[in-house]
């Protein structure tokens, strides 16, 4: 008899950060992510500075980052997370109380990869945790879509006067191809790579690096930033419902 093959490594863990002020709810996510045998919780933050040092120190795959949080606020540590080159593959994932939060556009532009409610069902979390960490990065395209429509179109973007990287998004736009401009448009619309291939006739790995290529051209961390982009440069118009 043929030796059995040998068993394949198990998988290694997804490194999550939880940074919430709230200790109780701290404790559920812990327990939550803990039960997942492809997840690890290796460290927990009461507020922003605290989660971006703990960062630096343990190098998380995710974050997820409460908006609220007395002292440093986790836009603040949002920013500094992403501006750390050295923890240019951390994903942060804010948390929020509602839908739909004065502060969630704000944390894109400042880096985050993306949004989910605090009421969300532990599923969708551990959903979210492992999009994230795959790289995916968006995790509602079209609710996060929508928001930064919703915000854009309620002069959200106006903030670009003040020194907002508007200009420099349109600047940037004429160093992509044709090809990846409609690609972007695509993204912006809350398709995925998959949905964007059979739109354009293409296969999803094409697809995929054209998506690759306009964000380094562009600057962006992942699928979240292009969004953004797309708006602040004027490529994509907000819609009225």
């Amino acid at each position: 008899m043929d030796p059995s093959p040998p068993p394949r490594p198990a998988p290694v863990p997804i490194r999550v950060l939880l940074a919430d002020d709230q200790a109780l709810l701290r404790s559920a996510f812990r327990v939550l992510v803990d039960s997942e045998h492809d997840m690890e919780v290796v460290g927990e933050a009461c507020e922003g500075a605290q989660a971006y040092d703990l960062a630096r120190r343990t190098r998380p795959d995710v974050v997820l980052m409460d908006i609220r949080m007395p002292g440093t606020d986790g836009l603040a540590a949002t920013r500094m997370i992403s501006a750390d080159p050295g923890l240019a593959a951390v994903r942060v994932v804010m948390l929020t109380t509602f839908e739909v939060d004065e502060y969630v556009v704000q944390a894109l532009r400042a880096g985050a990869s993306g949004f989910l409610g605090k009421g969300a069902e532990p599923e969708e979390l551990l959903n979210a945790i492992r999009v994230a960490a795959a790289g995916e990065a968006l995790l509602s395209p079209a609710a996060t879509k929508g928001l930064i429509a919703t915000f854009l179109a309620q002069g959200g973007g106006a903030d670009q006067a003040a020194g907002a990287p508007g200009g420099a998004h349109t600047e940037r736009l004429a160093a992509l191809t044709v090809r990846e401009r409609e690609v972007l448009v695509h993204v912006a619309a809350g398709l995925s790579n998959d949905g964007i291939a059979g739109r354009l006739e293409v296969s999803p790995l094409t697809v995929k690096t054209h998506v690759n290529r306009a964000m380094a051209k562009l600057g962006a961390r992942d699928r979240a930033q292009l969004v953004v982009v797309a708006y602040e440069s004027g490529l994509v118009r907000p819609r009225a419902e």
